[in-house]
């Protein structure tokens, strides 16, 4: 199966957002992906709806997949719903009943993800998994761009994979977080078949050829 690759836009040049969404776009990604940190749930803030927007709107054939980095992700489906998220991605750490919210993404139109911190077991997914169109396995601690993959991580993305199968599930395993050159194999080999990428795209030379770098 084709390794897909979505570009994160928190490693972008803010100063010119627009130019940065269709460079991803041109470089063959899969999707873009749109981190929104609400200086709760992680220590920063990024930003909100109307970026999402931004994105639908001057790229709009380019698919929107949005992580909710939130404490309250149910108070803002909506929102960016309307803003134009095509997947929306919630923490299974968050504060609010994650079976209704997964069920309320999906009756919105929208395909929905569960994303797993670090720290949690990845046994804390499994009253989910028959719900979810993904599983996104973070692999740095969520809430700054450029940190490095913790290698315990790959383990989990492992994990989450053996579980899926066992229960003759199809949902998707994503990784996000230290993904470059020389991670994505070792994402890639634990059953990872989406991959995030931020500084390692955007900070390339050549986007196109890291693209399908990381792809493998």
């Amino acid at each position: 199966m084709k390794t897909e690759i979505l570009p994160s836009l928190l490693a972008a040049d803010f100063g010119r957002l627009s130019d940065e969404i269709l460079r991803a776009e041109a470089s063959g990604a899969e999707a873009l992906h749109l981190d929104v940190m609400d200086a709760h749930f992680v220590p920063n803030l990024s930003f909100g709806p109307d970026v999402v927007a931004l994105a639908a709107k001057v790229a709009p054939r380019f698919y929107r997949n949005v992580h909710l980095m939130m404490t309250r992700p149910d108070l803002y489906l909506e929102a960016f719903a309307k803003a134009g998220a095509q997947t929306i991605q919630i923490h299974v750490e968050a504060d609010c009943d994650i079976h209704a919210e997964l069920k309320r993404i999906r009756s919105m139109g929208l395909k929905n993800a569960i994303v797993i911190n670090p720290e949690t077991p990845a046994d804390r997914l499994y009253p989910y998994l028959d719900e979810i169109d993904e599983a996104l396995v973070m692999t740095v601690h969520p809430g700054y761009g450029g940190q490095k993959l913790i290698p315990a991580c790959i383990r989990k993305v492992a994990e989450v994979r053996g579980m899926l199968e066992r229960e003759g599930l199809t949902a998707i395993v994503e990784v996000d977080g230290g993904v470059n050159e020389k991670t994505a194999p070792l994402c890639r080999d634990a059953g990872a078949t989406v991959l995030v990428a931020g500084s390692a795209v955007y900070k390339a030379a050549d986007i196109p050829a890291r693209i399908n770098e990381l792809r493998g």
